[in-house]
């Protein structure tokens, strides 16, 4: 066992070095799994798949033919485990859904921790370096990609002053936004009528903008509006 000590430190150190790079991107950006979920998970998973590929060693002086398990179903009972563990890490907020990257990161890094444990180093180098690139090269790609901004929008008013829905809809549509849905609130007191409404717009400015207007103008008892996003 002595002579395969080297190697077998070659393939966990190689597991936590890469599982370690892409958990500190994970980290920097804040994500709920960072640093030493991401290395944990890498070096589990070459661990695990040493235990096939060192299989031999398990009932020393045992015929080979006793003992042989197929890597492939432990290769593909981590990949089951990981999908529970990226699962507990995605989490639903209003209308947006979070930690979708994060839990892809997750499982990538059990994909590398599998190549590495077994030995192919070049594919799992590769690997690692395309997963950096995607976490942040495409980062930068894709904040400069037209897409929807949405948020959640109230507006308070006197109950006998209220704004009508035409003008509330003009007032949101002349500052680039649409609704995508609308509800109605009185509230409890009977002083003061509420819209409250989903917005969406192209340009994540506007919302600036739309704040500022509302801002002015006196009938506007209270407002609200808060973006949804990653």
């Amino acid at each position: 066992m002595d002579t395969d000590i080297p190697e077998i430190a070659i393939h966990l150190i190689g597991a936590l070095v890469a599982g370690g790079i892409i958990g500190l991107e994970r980290s920097f950006h804040a994500r709920p799994a960072g640093f030493r979920t991401h290395t944990l998970v890498c070096l589990a998973s070459s661990l695990l798949m040493l235990v096939t590929l060192y299989q031999w060693k398990w009932l020393p002086g045992v015929p080979l033919d006793t003992v042989r398990t197929d890597p492939t179903r432990m290769a593909q009972g981590i990949m089951t485990g990981i999908g529970f563990l990226g699962a507990g890490v995605i989490f639903k907020e209003g209308l947006s859904v979070r930690g979708l990257t994060t839990a892809a990161s997750i499982w990538i890094t059990a994909a590398i921790g599998i190549l590495i444990g077994v030995g192919f180093y070049f594919p799992a180098i590769l690997a690692t370096l395309l997963t950096l690139g995607i976490l942040s090269a495409f980062r930068w790609i894709e904040a400069r990609l037209p897409s929807h901004s949405y948020a959640h929008h109230a507006l308070r008013f006197d109950r006998d002053a209220a704004m009508p829905e035409a003008e509330v809809r003009a007032l949101l549509v002349s500052h680039g936004f649409t609704i995508a849905n609308m509800s109605y609130r009185v509230s409890d007191d009977g002083l003061s009528f509420e819209y409250r409404m989903v917005i969406r717009t192209i340009d994540p400015t506007n919302t600036s903008r739309l704040a500022d207007a509302l801002r002015r103008l006196p009938q506007v008892r209270a407002f609200r509006i808060s973006p949804t996003g990653d």
